[in-house]
């Protein structure tokens, strides 16, 4: 059987805490329904600064400058540690964005000229990208510059949505369509913050791992934003739309929608097409939903944290032929959760992990690392959720217990063997398993691991279309170093076997 490989991964992260009041939906909420709240009145003195994102060490871990065993062994919560080491903005697999910086990005995604930003400040951000190794090409493309009265006469008259830096006005997105709600400001600004962010984890990709764009065939973009209009409003594609500002000048795409569970539905996807030889290189990317900062913010301030929710998030990963090299895609050794599998945590459990391993005939135990719901705890602990990561493994222990691969008294032996600490914000689909493929491609090559499974679980319910859950896994084992036998041209091989049958049938008239 013929297997794709993961060739690298990348991340993103973007700090954006103006966006927190005017586009998280938490703050947006709380402004209509409790107007004079002492939640609002004290919002920004609960909002890191761009230096405090830099040094927290989950997000150096997700950018791939710390090592998820490194962070392990810091205490909890991470947010309280006092003079943190200090971090860096760019790392192995992207970097840490500011604000301004993001703003530019917004107007090079945007080829509608919806985007504007204020004439000073236009050129602030040109000055701030042209420095950067991804984006400096792209200076001439931050334009549109207009003066304050008309940014707020557009958001006065005209519904556009402010973009604001510092708590001043600063830009802003004008509506697509008069009436269409599908493409009114709000939905515009969603829609190009998915867009942006996925060209920078993209062109990170591309940059970090030396991938020559033009390479690419197929992109699958997998974040939870659903771009249309009034006639098609999940029509999509902002997968061809990334491709086109990152050089996949020879690829198509389309997206791939499972709320949280959508990048493992992407993974496998991605792996079957060049598994079947539909495609050489696949990129699986998702950018980050504006929708989601803040969105626990309450609690996190009620328990004396500030409000952690303050990052864009953003992935990448390609997944190309089998090279001999590089952690082996198991399509073929895949878990889902069924319509008829159940909707209790034992019953998601074993049709996402137990069946995967029924299938490969493997314990429990010959996993070396299940990748399942990767939220930072110190997110979701003050929301009431606890340890999502721990818990997860614990549930995995257990079915463990059940299939009788691991002895009870064990359990937790297991549990602090294999457990790994959440490190990715929630940006609902980013943490969804896949935070753990950038660190695969080395733990699975010149690491110690030979074995993974990513899982991720979704909750169709949110769409009041059904109470089912949703849920997929797949593996990525150590490369044995077999190189597939090339497919070859299609036509020469007809060509070769058409002269075979020739040869055959001169040779049969011969003997006559």
């Amino acid at each position: 059987m013929k297997y794709s490989t993961l060739q690298g991964a990348s991340y993103v992260l973007v700090h954006t805490p103006d966006m927190i009041e005017h586009n998280g939906t938490t703050v947006m909420t709380e402004k209509i329904t409790t107007p004079d709240s002492d939640y609002l009145k004290s919002l920004y003195d609960n909002i890191r600064t761009y230096d405090q994102i830099v040094d927290y060490a989950p997000n150096q871990t997700f950018i791939g400058n710390m090592d998820y065993d490194q962070l392990k062994e810091i205490p909890q919560p991470w947010v309280n540690q006092e003079n943190p080491p200090k971090g860096k903005r760019f790392g192995e697999f992207g970097e840490i964005m500011p604000e301004l910086d993001f703003y530019g990005l917004l107007q090079i995604a945007d080829v509608f000229e919806l985007v504007h930003l204020e004439e000073n400040f236009a050129e602030e951000v040109r000055t701030a990208l042209s420095n950067h190794p991804l984006f400096k090409d792209d200076v001439e493309k931050i334009k549109h510059e207009k003066p304050l009265a008309w940014l707020e006469e557009e958001i006065a008259e005209n519904a556009a949505e402010g973009l604001y830096y510092n708590r001043q006005l600063v830009g802003c997105v004008s509506r697509a369509h008069q009436i269409d709600v599908n493409l009114n400001a709000h939905v515009m600004l969603e829609n190009l913050v998915v867009k942006a962010s996925g060209i920078l984890a993209l062109r990170h990709l591309f940059a970090d791992q030396k991938i020559d764009p033009a390479k690419i065939d197929y992109v699958i973009e997998c974040s939870e934003e659903a771009c249309g209009d009034m006639n098609q409003r999940g029509g999509g594609n902002f997968a061809k739309s990334i491709a086109e500002l990152c050089g996949c000048v020879n690829a198509t795409g389309s997206d791939i929608r499972s709320f949280c569970a959508g990048p493992t539905h992407a993974l496998i996807n991605a792996a079957s097409l060049v598994a079947a030889g539909t495609h050489k290189n696949v990129v699986v990317v998702a950018g980050g939903a504006s929708a989601k900062l803040g969105m626990n913010g309450k609690s996190h301030v009620g328990k004396g944290f500030p409000i952690l929710e303050d990052v864009l998030g953003g992935f990448a990963a390609v997944i190309s032929e089998n090279d001999g090299k590089h952690p082996v895609i198991r399509h073929d050794l895949t878990g889902m959760h069924k319509v008829s599998s159940g909707s209790s945590p034992q019953a998601v459990t074993t049709a996402l992990i137990g069946d995967a391993l029924t299938k490969a005939n493997l314990s429990i135990e010959d996993v070396d690392v299940y990748s399942v719901e990767m939220q930072n705890p110190d997110i979701t602990k003050p929301a009431g959720a606890g340890d999502v990561p721990l818990s997860n493994l614990k549930m995995i222990g257990a079915i463990g217990v059940l299939r009788g691969d691991i002895a009870k008294p064990d359990l937790m032996k297991f549990v602090n063997e294999k457990a790994l600490v959440g490190w990715a914000p929630t940006q609902g689909h980013i943490p969804s398993g896949v935070p753990y493929l950038g660190f695969a491609t080395k733990d699975l090559t010149s690491g110690d691991k030979n074995r993974a499974m990513i899982v991720g679980k979704g909750s169709l319910f949110l769409g009041r279309m059904t109470n089912l859950f949703d849920g997929v896994s797949i593996m990525i084992e150590r490369n044995d170093g077999k190189v597939d036998e090339p497919r070859g041209d299609v036509e020469a091989l007809v060509k070769q076997e058409v002269a075979k049958a020739l040869k055959k049938f001169a040779a049969s008239l011969s003997e006559d």
